[in-house]
């Protein structure tokens, strides 16, 4: 757990640090933000397109070689992105660092569905969770300091020993094994599903600039549906698939992962909207601003363990429905903000939240992937990440839309109520702050949407799933 905690977290770190250290690439390469932003779009867009080929690369060269070459790549390319000579080298360092971040989220909660015995798994899914969770709440912290201290090179290279350290611990204590035959590849499938993913990533992460009503949205957006039609068409049509989306035959993945993908909406609208609202309101640093978030990441990383624990005892229904009710009410707090709320306001909701986030993540990914057979784990988990990371993306590009819109008929309201003796600084801040509530309850919504899914994970009456059988022997390397 050592080895996949600290591959998870430097995988997911790679997307958080990079909003710090954007208007610095701006002033060092005298490039525009629509360029340099690129640098997270790129990245994103990589991890969306390789996560559905991790569950063929696994049966093919073994998940702890998977795991071990994505490590190895992701390393090298930090290397390679804290040496780029310019805008465009970087953007290309950064795709390929993506496609190796990519690989590692599926992997790792594969070999923990494959590898680790069944009464652990809920725990061991914990502790995964909180990797994936602390990185984006520690990364502005600690991208702030090191921007200040040093220069944005420095984002990349702390990469290098973590990466190092995490290869030789996975080498060594991650077994070798493989639970599946090797198949042929699927070709026709890989065309279709990188063409679905990289167009209807892009769409998405370029709509709010764009307009989702523009003619590229719409031909993007057409594009990749037809070609996820196709896809999906031909995974269930072809006996060796690339993506075995045969795993939603199972009732109980399907509910949890539309469960998890609520409450993923939901998550991103605060580690989104937060951090802007304090930094262009209030004028937090992006230090500061994650020092002021730093007691809900800590909550967080207090309860995944504990939720690890209860988990075994009260099972997933009531850690989730808890969970959602905190994020609800948390969520729904801040959306009352003001311009001069205290920070100590935004530091107990987002506790909440954080807190509420630890009960229903894991819980809602466990319930799912525990029913899976053991030699569809690696499927199943590809799918779990790329849908989550489609739909990630899609309520950033959703969430900026609607903070637009909204900035829009706020400031035309303030304006016109206050005359035109207002200012103009003073309408524009209380417009966006407006305008961040209505986000905030739009966020609310859709977590409760979560509420009613929580009970479909119900245990079957025969009591606790049986272990699936096992297919394949683990064979140490």
């Amino acid at each position: 757990m050592i080895a996949l905690f600290f591959g998870s977290f430097l995988a997911i770190l790679g997307i958080s640090t990079i909003n710090v250290a954007l208007p610095v690439l701006m002033k060092d390469f005298n490039a525009g933000l629509d360029t340099v932003q690129w640098t997270l779009t790129g990245f994103m867009l990589a991890t969306g397109v390789i996560a559905p080929v991790t569950g063929y690369l696994g049966d093919r060269f073994s998940t702890k070689y998977l795991y071990v070459g994505a490590l190895v790549g992701f390393t090298l390319t930090s290397a390679l992105c804290a040496f780029a000579w310019n805008i465009e080298s970087l953007i290309a360092f950064r795709v390929l660092q993506g496609l190796f971040s990519g690989m590692v989220m599926p992997s790792t909660m594969t070999i923990i569905y494959q590898v680790i015995p069944r009464e652990r798994q809920a725990f061991a899914l914990s502790m995964w969770s909180l990797a994936t969770m602390l990185a984006p709440a520690f990364g502005p912290t600690l991208a702030g300091w090191l921007i200040q201290t040093f220069n944005w090179e420095w984002l990349f290279l702390m990469n290098i020993p973590f990466g190092i350290a995490a290869i030789a611990v996975s080498l060594k204590q991650v077994p070798f094994y493989k639970v599946a035959a090797v198949k042929t590849f699927d070709t026709p499938g890989l065309i279709t599903v990188v063409v679905c993913s990289t167009t209807l990533l892009i769409a998405f992460s370029e709509a709010h600039a764009w307009g989702w009503t523009s003619w590229k949205i719409v031909s993007l957006i057409a594009l990749g549906l037809a070609a996820l039609i196709l896809f999906i068409r031909r995974e269930l049509t072809v006996p060796q698939p690339l993506l075995n989306l045969r795993v939603f035959r199972y009732g109980k993945y399907t509910y949890s992962l539309i469960l998890a993908v609520v409450i993923t909406i939901s998550l991103y609208s605060g580690t989104y909207l937060t951090p802007v609202y304090l930094q262009n309101i209030q004028h937090a640093s992006a230090l500061d601003t994650g020092l002021i978030l730093l007691p809900a990441s800590l909550a967080m990383a207090v309860f995944m363990p504990i939720t690890g624990k209860l988990y075994a005892r009260v099972g997933p229904v009531w850690l989730i429905a808890a969970g959602v009710l905190l994020i609800a009410v948390g969520t729904l707090a801040m959306g009352q903000l003001r311009v001069d709320t205290p920070h100590l306001y935004v530091v107990l909701w987002m506790t909440v939240r954080n807190i509420g986030i630890s009960l229903s993540t894991m819980p809602a990914t466990n319930a799912g992937m525990e029913i899976i057979p053991r030699e569809l784990t690696g499927h199943a988990s590809s799918v779990n990440n790329w849908i989550r990371q489609g739909f990630g993306s899609f309520s950033i590009g959703m969430f900026t839309s609607l903070l637009s819109a909204r900035m829009a008929v706020h400031s035309a309201e303030l304006s016109r109520q206050a005359g035109e003796g207002a200012s103009p600084g003073d309408v524009q801040a209380h417009a966006f702050t407006s305008s961040v509530n209505d986000v905030y309850l739009a966020a609310t919504i859709i977590v409760l949407i979560g509420m009613p899914l929580a009970w479909t994970l119900r245990p079957s009456r025969g009591g606790k799933p049986q272990p699936a059988k096992q297919a394949g022997t683990l064979q140490k390397a």
